[in-house]
């Protein structure tokens, strides 16, 4: 087996937080082979494994014989139901240092990611748009955001993939924090009732307000 490498994050020394926060979030199976790969000397972190409900039963078995103990799923969560274990974790993320929120950013599924998007360091928003799992439809989501950093929305403007969808165009002009050197261009195409919309936003700066309102005159014409 190719041996693989989460960007950015050292399973063999992150912290035992660090770990369950990325597998509550990101239960794929070859994260949790990951995770044991670069955790063999670690007996904390094997019977954290064996424990979490969604290891994959082989290598839960795998990890027992290794250990010589039973394999008996025993729940992870000290909180009882989801939503309570969610709340401890979401109280444990914010008692991480930056470089571990930017490393989970970079690797995180998708709940994990509306999480940290919403992290008021810019540098974790800008590393969860580096996640190559993130969607057209989060990163719309944080276009609209009127909290997201300058510099999120300027890497989004920049994304030629992102910016072929109409709906973040649309909520990228929309946006008033867009700089307007960025969002102006991006009003050509748009559609012409869109454009009167826009042009009667008095939220977004005058630049693209303006911009809206000569391509509705020039369509009038034509």
């Amino acid at each position: 087996m190719q041996e693989t490498h989460l960007i950015g994050l050292d399973l063999s020394v992150a912290s035992i937080e660090v770990i369950e926060i990325l597998l509550e979030f990101s239960q794929e199976p070859e994260v949790f082979r990951e995770v044991y790969e670069a955790n063999k000397s670690r007996t904390e972190v094997l019977r954290f494994l064996i424990g979490h409900e969604h290891t994959p039963s082989e290598l839960r078995n795998e990890i027992g014989k290794a250990l010589n103990i039973p394999t008996v799923y025993e729940g992870v969560s000290r909180a009882s139901g989801r939503e309570a274990r969610k709340e401890t974790l979401l109280q444990r993320i914010q008692h991480l240092t930056v470089g571990e929120k930017i490393a989970l950013a970079l690797k995180g599924g998708q709940e994990l990611r509306s999480i940290l998007l919403k992290d008021p360091n810019k540098e974790v928003v800008l590393s969860v748009l580096k996640n190559p799992k993130m969607t057209e439809t989060e990163v719309e989501m944080l276009a609209h955001s009127r909290n997201a950093p300058e510099e999120a929305l300027r890497a989004i403007c920049r994304n030629r993939e992102w910016t072929k969808n109409y709906n973040i165009i649309f909520a990228l002009v929309n946006n008033p924090k867009t700089p307007p050197g960025l969002s102006v261009p991006f009003v050509t195409s748009l559609r012409t009732k869109d454009l009167v919309i826009l042009e009667k936003n008095k939220n977004v700066p005058e630049a693209v307000r303006a911009a809206a309102r000569r391509l509705v005159q020039s369509r009038k014409v034509q």
